[in-house]
């Protein structure tokens, strides 16, 4: 990493002359945001880490509101990718964690207004936010994120905005291709200790590819008390309702005849259905001018349903468990926090301790996928006969304690400590024929430190260094075959476990900010495929994986309100061993050292211009280019690197007590044909999903304040 090292020292030298030859005549300030971290509220700029804040108007701004991924893009190490499937939720990774996840968000923790939306065993989704009422989403990536416990090789926190003022009620409409539209509604304000959003969404498509049709309906809700005590009481609660059709992925033959093609997926009818609803209560209280408690409590419940395109003759295996999924999940957890505001020789020192548990009961079953037999079904797509039927458990009770001491002036040391325990359990329901009781217990345990030193060499200009250990369990889903053919969890899969360091500065340059990251990350036992066949994936523990990279990213605003967004991301993912799955050493097919780790970019940029006054016309371009990512293992698929451009303009005008909006935008603009991502390791080489040619959008709001 010299060579790396030097790079970004040569950046950071740059940063500080820039700094020091700033106009000082310049009206162009930053505005003045905060992120939240365990010990509170914190300027992005103090963080000894690589975090971001995307602030919720400019994620509504002229766009559809429905994925994240249409506004993440000004975050270097972020990888969120839409399938253009919303039967598998969106490919989101941090500096290559989760991306190999098929379905779901894999290694990466989520959360929306403080409540997990990572289950314990580390799967979570995205499915529920609304980006109708969200008032920012922060990234952070790098060492720190292990504070957060299983598979926190980041962390993506959604808060919902906070009422305030006179009532104001609102509604959007938005449309585009491929018979897409988005309507929602939006009630926010306060009255006396009381402030409220209650918000509402409704989404479809017909899809841009065949079989790809989708609805969702999202409701959301935020309610503050202010108690006589000082203290503050904040209940949310949310609710998602989702159909969405599966297309399934593409072999690289079918994508070059027919990428909007999906034949296999229509003759299963292969789809998924989401039911979800969540409750948290959030209870603060300062008990002097020093210490403060905070409890978080939540609890929900999730059912899904999935048709999957498994053949019924390789269901004919008596321990197959079939090709229709039916999950009916109960979650919830607490988390409760304490905070003050300390001395350490008579230095500022603030210490955070808390306790979180979360808990998971599952009652998993699977039905076969067609009427009739194996070798002569009368229908396909239908729920046929149970194949399974076990209930399993997750828990997690994880103490933790964090510190920072500005030991200096120009000084801050930050160390904290997190010790996860992680028990997976599952109890058979279905012991039929040659079908065993197959129940069974893990327990993964690891303590996870991290430690950083922040230097703020001027008002400017700041440096720092962090290290840190994370660790990844298996999921539910990873658990769910055993290599072997024979039923039950494979409990001998073990957690991977993470070493992180990283370097990085953050500059106040003209009115913008300018950081840079150098990282590196060295993990051993990490989960990868084994065994892909007849539908049923099976995981193994492989041997050491490294990854280096290298993040910089600009952000400014000048006054008369042109605004530049610029994020590039390098990053090589590599085995540091080689291995193979038993059917692969049968025929000496090893995966050698040195390959890349598949589903993930070694190059990234985003860039943006455009002209965003707070009243009038505005007007902007984008640009997303990404390198080409391995698709499995063995490296031998490729998507091809691709760049789009997007342009976008719009109409903003405030009349007494209204607000009103309105854009058009056009993605995919020069109608690049592309591969907008891959699934990774499937067993019948149909890796890759298509993106959209060139598409529309249209839309307006109007809100009204009483």
């Amino acid at each position: 990493m010299n060579s790396s090292l030097a790079t970004a020292g040569l950046l950071a030298a740059a940063a500080s002359c820039a700094v020091q030859a700033q106009d000082a005549t310049s009206t162009a300030t930053l505005r003045e945001v905060t992120v939240s971290t365990p010990r509170g509220e914190v300027r992005p700029f103090d963080v000894p880490g690589s975090v971001d804040r995307v602030e919720g108007g400019e994620m509504r701004d002229a766009r559809l509101q429905v994925n994240l991924s249409e506004s993440l893009g000004p975050v270097p190490g972020l990888q969120v990718q839409n399938r253009q499937n919303y039967a598998q939720d969106l490919q989101l990774s941090i500096r290559g964690f989760g991306a190999r996840s098929t379905f779901g968000v894999r290694g990466v923790r989520l959360y929306v207004d403080g409540i997990p939306a990572t289950l314990p065993d580390g799967q979570g989704q995205t499915s529920n936010i609304d980006i109708g009422s969200a008032d920012r989403v922060e990234i952070l990536r790098g060492p720190f994120s292990a504070l957060y416990g299983n598979s926190s090789g980041g962390a993506v926190q959604v808060f919902t905005e906070q009422g305030e003022g006179p009532p104001m009620l609102g509604f959007s409409v938005a449309g585009g291709s491929f018979g897409t539209w988005r309507v929602g509604s939006k009630l926010t304000g306060s009255s006396g200790a009381v402030d409220y959003t209650l918000s509402a969404s409704r989404f479809h498509t017909d899809g841009w590819r065949e079989h790809s049709a989708a609805d969702r309906e999202i409701q959301n809700g935020r309610l503050g008390f202010r108690l006589d005590d000082g203290s503050k009481l904040t209940l949310v609660f949310n609710s998602v309702h989702l159909f969405a059709q599966d297309p399934l992925g593409l072999s690289a033959e079918q994508y070059a005849l027919n990428p909007r093609g999906a034949d296999l997926a229509t003759q299963f009818d292969t789809r998924k259905t989401v039911d979800q609803q969540q409750l948290g209560l959030t209870y603060e209280r300062s008990i002097d001018a020093r210490n403060a408690l905070r409890l978080m409590v939540y609890g929900g419940q999730r059912s899904t349903v999935q048709y999957q395109s498994i053949p019924p003759a390789a269901q004919a295996n008596p321990l197959h468990a079939g090709g229709v999924i039916d999950l009916a999940r109960d979650y919830g957890g607490l988390d409760l926090r304490w905070s003050a505001k300390l001395a350490l020789a008579e230095r500022p020192f603030d210490l955070v301790a808390g306790l979180a548990y979360d808990s998971l009961r599952e009652k998993r079953r699977g039905f076969e996928n067609f009427y009739g037999n194996a070798t002569a079904p009368r229908a396909l797509g239908v729920q046929g006969r149970l194949r399974r039927e076990e209930r399993n458990e997750v828990r997690n009770l994880d103490p933790y304690v964090q510190g920072s001491w500005r030991f200096a002036e120009r000084w801050t040391l930050e160390a904290g400590v997190r010790r996860s325990n992680v028990r997976f359990s599952s109890h058979d329901r279905y012991i039929v024929g040659a079908n065993r009781d197959d129940s069974g217990s893990a327990r993964y345990r690891k303590t996870l430190p991290v430690a950083s030193l922040r230097f703020q060499a001027t008002q400017d200009l700041a440096f720092y260094a962090s290290a840190g250990r994370g660790f990844e369990t298996p999921t539910l889903n990873e658990l769910s075959y055993r290599a072997d053919g024979i039923g039950g969890l494979n409990f001998a899969l073990q957690p991977s476990v993470n070493t992180s360091v990283e370097v990085g500065a953050k500059a106040r340059v003209g009115g913008g900010l300018l950081t840079a990251a150098l990282f590196q990350t060295r993990t051993r036992d990490e989960i990868v495929t084994n065994t892909n066949v007849g539908g049923r994936a099976t995981f193994q523990n492989a041997g050491r994986t490294k990854r280096d990279g290298f993040e910089l990213a600009w952000q400014h605003e000048t006054a008369d309100h042109w605004r530049t967004q610029l994020a590039y991301t390098w990053l090589d993912a590599r085995y540091r061993d080689a291995f193979c799955s038993p059917s692969l050493c049968s025929t000496g097919n090893t995966v050698p050292a040195g390959n890349r780790i598949p589903g993930i970019a070694e190059h990234a940029l985003y860039a943006s211009y455009g002209w965003v006054p707070p009243e009038g016309w505005r007007a902007g371009a984008e640009l997303r280019a990404l390198g080409k990512i391995a698709a499995n293992d063995r490296n031998n698929a490729r998507a091809p690197g691709y760049a789009v451009a997007s342009l976008y303009a719009g109409y903003v005008r405030r009349w007494d007590r209204w607000d009103f909006n309105a854009f058009v935008r056009v993605d995919n603009l020069f109608d690049r044909r592309y591969v907008g991502s891959v699934i990774v390791n499937e067993g019948n080489a149909r890796y890759f999903e298509p993106a959209l040619g060139r598409n529309w959008t249209l839309g307006m709001g109007a809100a009204y304040r009483f």
